[in-house]
């Protein structure tokens, strides 16, 4: 399996799914996250931009979908982006992850190559 990120050729997540989160995120709160890229939910919540309505696309989702894509905000993500494991990446398959991709028409990602050694006698 290569180094490189699966997410970097793919971004159907911030495409696909409602990314909201505790306010608290938020610079003006202390948190990282851009105020000015927020939009209130009810008053303990608040959603990446473009991701609050369908279809949906987060507002720092940068390139195609399927193709390449970068987050611009990626240091000053929210937990739930930074939470947010791609299939197999922490040894587990995530069908949120495998659901995101299926939308846009992109087959679900491999659990990693495993070598299967022969059982000595």
């Amino acid at each position: 399996m290569s180094e490189a990120s699966p997410c970097l050729n793919c971004g159907a997540c911030c495409s696909y799914f409602r990314v909201s989160f505790f306010w608290g995120e938020c610079a003006s709160s202390g948190g990282t996250v851009p105020d000015d890229l927020v939009v209130q939910i009810n008053h303990t919540r608040v959603a990446m931009i473009g991701t609050d309505q369908k279809p949906a696309r987060c507002c720092s989702l940068e390139g195609e979908v399927g193709q390449a894509t970068r987050c611009t905000i990626y240091e000053e993500r929210s937990s739930v982006c930074r939470e947010f494991d791609s299939s197999w990446s922490q040894g587990v398959q995530n069908v949120d992850c495998d659901a995101a991709r299926a939308a846009f028409g992109l087959a679900p990602l491999e659990a990693p190559f495993e070598l299967e050694l022969p059982i000595s006698a």
